[in-house]
């Protein structure tokens, strides 16, 4: 099994990528960044292979699974070259299990997410007319003793006032008002150097399934809950 441990020059070259954030610096640094981004592979692998132990990942390996650190400068106003993290996200297999995961380790800004960071428009109809309908489950969910403790409160980009075809006054508003539904769970440098971090990221990622074991069943079902999976 590859290694689990996120080596301390993984975090190390990324705070001196955020120093010397350029083609000159990253060329002549980059055996480094070759050695750096095999660890944080190994360390994927380890973390899909915990992870298929309780779910079912389509991502195949944990190099297909990381994001690349050059950035896409095209229509961004920071040009910078190079991302000062490292990152990656499983999806889940199969048509009846929805959402994903994502982490990021970055110096003094390590954090998992798990959930729905770009759902469809039809799925976001979906979603907003099964909490309009049913939103004490919502809240019962959100509401359960681990996942406040791990989490806190649901995660992601809301709109500035209520949905088109529903009223700034609805008793779910704050609901309503999401455009993104995620958990999020940040991590210390120190824990992120641990040799148990894989299992402190697989056992949160775990405690994200009620809620994207409960989102998948609001969107393979549709109003009446006749399923849209074949």
């Amino acid at each position: 099994m590859a290694t689990a441990t996120i080596k301390k020059d993984s975090l190390d070259f990324l705070t001196d990528l955020a120093t010397h954030n350029n083609r000159e610096w990253f060329n002549l640094n980059k055996d480094r960044y070759q050695e750096t981004r095999q660890n944080i592979t190994d360390f994927a692998d380890a973390l899909l292979a915990e992870m298929n132990k309780h779910d079912k990942i389509e991502t195949p390996s944990g190099k297909k699974s990381l994001f690349r650190i050059y950035k896409d400068v095209r229509f961004s106003k920071e040009k910078t070259p190079y991302n000062n993290h490292w990152s990656g996200s499983f999806k889940r297999a199969g048509k009846a299990l929805r959402g994903g995961y994502y982490f990021r380790i970055e110096p003094g800004n390590s954090a998992l997410v798990g959930g729905f960071w770009g759902p469809v428009p039809d799925d976001m109809k979906r979603i907003r007319q099964e909490i309009d309908g049913n939103y004490t489950a919502w809240r019962n969910l959100l509401g359960d003793q681990t996942l406040v403790q791990t989490f806190g409160k649901l995660y992601g980009e809301q709109l500035g006032t209520a949905p088109r075809g529903y009223e700034k006054d609805h008793p779910a508003i704050d609901l309503l008002r999401y455009k993104q539904y995620m958990l999020k769970h940040e991590f210390s440098d120190e824990e992120v150097l641990g040799p148990g971090f894989v299992f402190m990221v697989n056992n949160s990622f775990k405690k994200t399934r009620p809620f994207l074991d409960f989102m998948s069943e609001i969107l393979t079902t549709d109003a009446n809950g006749l399923s849209l999976v074949d």
